[in-house]
């Protein structure tokens, strides 16, 4: 049940991050923002505040921000159709009601000539009976009202389309950007309560019972010297060690101003059908807020380029696809992470979040990196690619990017339980 818990949390928390940084500059740069939702399929949670509809979707696949014009408009009046309107003090039209207009007794009823509900924001019509016209401003809020369910009318400037090249691109990059903002902030807190790494092969923790506790050495040592060769970092000392299982070592010490020697034997474990050695201790570290800031910046460029790296061997065939995992794989994992300790969690989800950050800038279709990619296309040929044509291919990449989902998740399947 706490892996059930920690998984819904660190989920929820990534893609709430990633799809705030939409919403956040979508509000920011004018558009009208529909739709703010964590998961897909069925609501299971919904709430409609100001201009926007918050929900919580039953399947945790991710999530997503609907502004307006990115998908085409649903509504449209035409000519001859009978509409109900509510206006207000400023005879300006707030409601257009398309059916069940028995319900509004104080709708006034037109049949429509011409509306245009994006640019001129006005509706011409007659009343039922009449010739004469009359016309109507429409306010840029107006709610477009079917089956009784309201759904506001998205006039251009309100829509992404109508935006500068320069806002439509930070609105889409600003999701994966608040990834990696989430990232740095978990590093931060994460070298502020647990320590950041002494460079320097400083002892931290000596675990009772072991080599190291039964030769001598305690917290606050540092080691210069293996048997007479130079240590001048943790990864020296580590790997020294580690390649030295049941071999005895003569370590020279420094401990305050006095060099000390001590003689011990790593004990020998098994770790991937390798045999290493341990001494039982753990690294030094260093408590301080104010370096765990670049500390911060330095993991999350450490991440980066390692998350880098492998999708750059994935996609010159170093990798497969079998060695990719979905929700399931990441799901066991979580499990053993857990098990391991809060802090051991954080550094996960951490990982996770800039993994999320990068993948979404990969230009691909469906994806914040391939809608970036329409939007350098337009800004090289002086126009945009035609609605249409771009919807198509960001519907097949979408439909492509199930297929592969289903596919990780029964090879994580298959590598768990069979």
């Amino acid at each position: 049940m706490n892996t059930v818990i920690a998984f819904i949390l660190m989920f929820g928390l990534l893609v709430f991050v990633h799809e705030f940084g939409h919403f956040i500059v979508a509000k920011k740069t004018g558009m009208l923002v529909r739709e703010f939702a964590i998961g897909f399929g069925p609501k299971i949670f919904s709430l409609k505040k100001n201009e926007t509809l918050y929900t919580i979707r039953l399947l945790p696949m991710g999530g997503y921000v609907r502004v307006a014009g990115e998908d085409p408009e649903i509504i449209e009046l035409k000519p001859g159709q009978h509409i109900g309107l509510l206006v207000d003090q400023d005879e300006k039209v707030t409601d257009i009601i398309i059916n069940h207009k028995e319900n509004y007794p104080l709708a006034e009823v037109i049949e429509v000539r011409q509306a245009d509900l994006t640019h001129d924001l006005f509706i011409e019509g007659s009343f039922i009976g009449e010739e004469e016209t009359v016309r109507y401003a429409v306010s840029e809020t107006a709610d477009y009202v079917m089956n009784e369910t309201k759904t506001q009318i998205a006039p251009y400037n309100r829509q992404f389309g109508s935006k500068s090249k320069t806002k439509r691109a930070l609105q889409l990059f600003a999701g994966p950007f608040m990834n990696f903002v989430l990232t740095a902030v978990l590093f931060f807190f994460l070298a502020g309560l647990q320590g950041i790494p002494i460079e320097e092969a400083e002892v931290g923790e000596v675990l009772p019972d072991t080599p190291a506790s039964e030769a001598g050495l305690v917290e606050g040592d540092v080691i210069t010297e293996i048997d007479k060769q130079s240590i001048s970092s943790w990864i020296d000392f580590q790997t020294y060690v580690a390649s030295r299982p049941n071999e005895a070592l003569s370590l020279t010490i420094k401990r305050g101003d006095e060099a000390i020697l001590l003689d011990m034997t790593p004990e020998a474990y098994q770790v991937d059908d390798q045999t290493v050695g341990r001494i039982g201790v753990m690294r030094g570290v260093e408590r301080s807020w104010l370096k765990a800031i670049p500390y911060s910046l330095n993991e999350t460029f450490y991440w980066s380029k390692l998350i880098v790296t492998n999708v750059a061997m994935l996609i010159s065939g170093q990798f497969t696809v079998d060695a990719l995992s979905g929700p399931v794989g990441i799901y066991d994992v979580t499990d053993q992470v857990v098990q391991s300790g809060v802090y051991s969690f954080l550094t996960w989800t951490a990982a996770l979040s800039v993994n999320l950050g990068i993948i979404n800038l990969l230009p691909l279709p469906a994806l914040d990196g391939g809608r970036l990619l329409f939007i350098g296309i337009e800004a090289v040929r002086g126009k945009p690619i035609s609605q249409e044509k771009e919807g198509l291919v960001h519907f097949v990449g979408f439909a492509l990017l199930m297929l592969l989902m289903i596919i990780v998740t029964w090879n994580d399947l298959q590598r768990l339980f069979f």
